[in-house]
């Protein structure tokens, strides 16, 4: 009896340790690379307080200028992920972050808005594949019970980029000039500094597959290769997906438009919030409208890793997903009819808290049904579709703020995005990964 109870203990506590070490070791060494990446992709809108006028650049051409990123980031995001794949997680993330940091710096010695388009554009192309990378990264150590809270653990780098990059962006704006040079300049370049340090860690330091983790016992190793070799089985099993057939897959392309009707939103806070607290809190300086912009991004971390959490335990990713993007939704129309301090600022702190908890239960949809090869591409895919939100989102809100002289209404339209997010959230069978059986 003794034997048998050790027999049944063991394995749990084989389970318990290994989950333990996972979030640990795994999660917060990719949340850094992603808070140095994400930085590095929205800075610009810091650097615009000031840089817009230096270079003359109106709305509209803000917003192209920031979209334009993603349609580098678009072409090559599906082969990126699979060179990740086939030649290892620690290789091809090195190549992404170096590339990107170089370029990034690169940016802050530009004379002009040709040469900054040049430059976003090929940042885009450098970093494409990086974030779907990491979420494929993430299937290879983490069963899909807790995919959900592990991929929204790494995603809070969305909202603790700005967290941490808003304050010290304005900081940089209002008080480094150094040598002359305009303020803008040196903080594209100074954050982009971390990129190519990060680049140098990650070879060293990341491990590309549990066999290579030295941190793992050898009963731990056994223990994660097993269960995720089972979880692989049952999905080919069940759903049988190639590459090939994971770019043609109607849920796939089902989970693409929710993510770049999402995008849309997300990246439109990104770029443009500075813009749109600057614009109601008159004669507050850089540094005070980056601490300002701090709290709707606060707000959204504690939600992200509150629902994706909740996500997990009830095994449910729709209604996790689709109750959050009401919220949000509800409030970018709201916003348009408010030019106040106040009610602006609570309004965006909802539109926050909506937007960033949808991540975590959204991304741990395609692994419920794709492995391999499969995964790669249909994350990519779904990745490189849902980041041309990232383009138009920005774009148009520049569009129209340049035709109305107010950000606002394009705030609004940003709203009915994310409706549309919700719907299609909403149209999705309650369990995502439910197909034919095998006969």
């Amino acid at each position: 009896m003794a034997i048998a109870q050790a027999n049944i203990i063991a394995p749990a506590a084989v389970e318990i340790s290994t989950i333990r070490k996972l979030q640990l070791r795994i999660l917060p060494f990719v949340f850094v690379l992603y808070v140095v990446s994400f930085l590095d992709r929205i800075n610009i809108g810091f650097a615009a307080l000031t840089m817009n006028r230096d270079l003359g650049i109106g709305a509209q051409q803000f917003g192209l200028l920031a979209g334009i990123f993603f349609i580098g980031y678009f072409l090559f995001e599906i082969p990126s992920n699979l060179l990740l794949h086939k030649f290892g997680a620690r290789i091809w993330l090195t190549r992404i972050i170096i590339t990107w940091g170089l370029l990034a710096a690169l940016t802050g010695f530009v004379h002009n808005i040709a040469q900054l388009y040049i430059l976003r554009f090929l940042l885009g192309l450098a970093e494409a594949g990086y974030f779907p990378g990491i979420v494929l990264y993430l299937s290879y150590w983490f069963r899909q019970r807790e995919q959900a809270q592990a991929i929204a653990l790494f995603l809070t780098g969305l909202p603790f980029t700005s967290i941490l990059g808003a304050p010290l962006s304005g900081f940089i704006l209002d008080h480094v000039h150094w040598l002359g040079i305009p303020s803008w300049r040196w903080l594209l370049t100074l954050e982009a500094i971390p990129a190519i340090l990060c680049g140098v860690l990650t070879y060293l330091f990341l491990p590309a597959r549990p066999h290579d983790a030295k941190f793992l016992t050898a009963a731990e190793k056994t223990w994660l290769s097993d269960e995720l070799a089972r979880e692989g089985r049952e999905k080919q099993n069940a759903h049988q997906i190639s590459a090939v057939q994971a770019l043609t897959s109607g849920r796939v392309w089902h989970i693409a438009l929710i993510g770049i009707t999402l995008n849309n939103a997300m990246y439109t806070l990104s770029f443009w919030l500075p813009q749109v607290i600057k614009a109601v809190s008159t004669g507050q300086t850089n540094t005070m409208i980056g601490l300002l912009t701090t709290l709707p991004y606060l707000i959204g971390l504690i939600a992200m890793v509150l629902v994706s959490r909740s996500s997990d335990r009830a095994q449910e990713r729709k209604f996790h997903a689709a109750i959050p993007a009401l919220i949000a939704a509800t409030a970018l129309v709201a916003v348009s009819a408010t030019h106040s301090p106040i009610p602006t600022m609570a309004l965006l702190c909802l539109a926050a808290l909506g937007v960033y908890s949808i991540y975590g239960p959204l991304w741990a949809l395609p692994s419920e049904f794709l492995s391999g090869f499969a995964a790669a591409s249909g994350i990519a895919l779904i990745s490189s579709v849902a980041n041309l939100g990232g383009f138009f989102g920005p774009y148009l809100v520049g569009m129209v703020g340049q035709r109305t002289g107010s950000l606002h209404a394009g705030l609004a339209l940003t709203g009915v995005s994310v409706f549309a997010s919700a719907t299609l959230m909403l149209l999705l069978p309650r369990k995502p990964g439910a197909r034919r059986q095998p006969s």
